[in-house]
């Protein structure tokens, strides 16, 4: 367990010595002590899967680092079968910049969209950070009616189950929420980094100008990035406090 997981634990754990079992709403404490125990467990166990990843090999010497192709995506190698399943065309009219990286309108203040996969603006927020960083996580998997509630870690996952996954990522959420608890969850309004969209049939989310959703498209149907945006008619609009 890492120092930061340790010190959150402890502050838990004495919040928990301050929890009467006889006292008027000691339920109410016990439920956002627990709330706190499983987000920081589950945090852990993504910190230590995302340690995991990063001990596999280095690419090889001279290969562009991503945020060298974030920055002249003409750098990017030659394409293969991504580990979504999906291929990029070899040969294209379009030139590599049209073809590779992707903003909503041009804006540098927007999320970098590189072959499928989300690039934070550096002067994101740490929790807009962690939540594109663990969408990115799941990008390809396959859509499963449920998927993503029993646990954050599944082999497939629903539209809210999608979204759970990347507020979990961002600190802002302790366990999966459905569309229905989503309608209700955090304020009002549509936020400057993140916005919920939620009914009781879907949800999906914007992130950094991205829309993070479980439809489908010319890839299949599950979690990924889109660059356009949607309709949003008949949902709910909620945002992070702060975000």
């Amino acid at each position: 367990m890492t120092m930061g997981a340790t010190a959150a634990l402890a502050t838990v754990l004495i919040a928990f010595g301050h929890v009467g079992m006889g006292v008027s709403g000691s339920d109410q404490k016990l439920e956002a002590v627990s709330d706190s125990l499983a987000l920081i467990t589950a945090r852990h166990q993504l910190a230590a899967r995302a340690t995991k990843a990063e001990s596999q090999p280095t690419a090889a010497p001279g290969t562009p680092t991503a945020a060298e192709i974030a920055a002249d995506p003409s750098k990017l190698p030659p394409a293969s079968a991504g580990s979504n399943g999906t291929s990029v065309p070899h040969a294209s009219s379009l030139s590599r910049d049209a073809i590779f990286a992707h903003r909503r309108g041009g804006d540098p203040s927007n999320a970098l969209l590189l072959t499928g996969v989300a690039l934070a603006p550096t002067d994101a927020p740490e929790a807009v950070k962690g939540a594109i960083n663990a969408a990115n996580m799941i990008i390809g998997r396959p859509y499963i009616w449920g998927g993503g509630h029993a646990s954050f870690y599944s082999r497939g996952y629903d539209c809210s189950g999608s979204v759970s996954f990347a507020l979990f990522g961002g600190g802002l959420i302790p366990r999966p929420l459905t569309s229905g608890e989503l309608e209700g969850w955090g304020a009002p309004g549509p936020g400057k980094w993140i916005t919920v969209y939620a009914n009781a049939g879907h949800t999906f989310a914007e992130i950094a100008g991205l829309r993070w959703d479980t439809v489908g498209d010319e890839q299949g149907t599950g979690p990924r990035w889109h660059l356009a945006a949607t309709d949003t008619s008949g949902f709910v609009v909620r945002h992070p406090p702060g975000l």
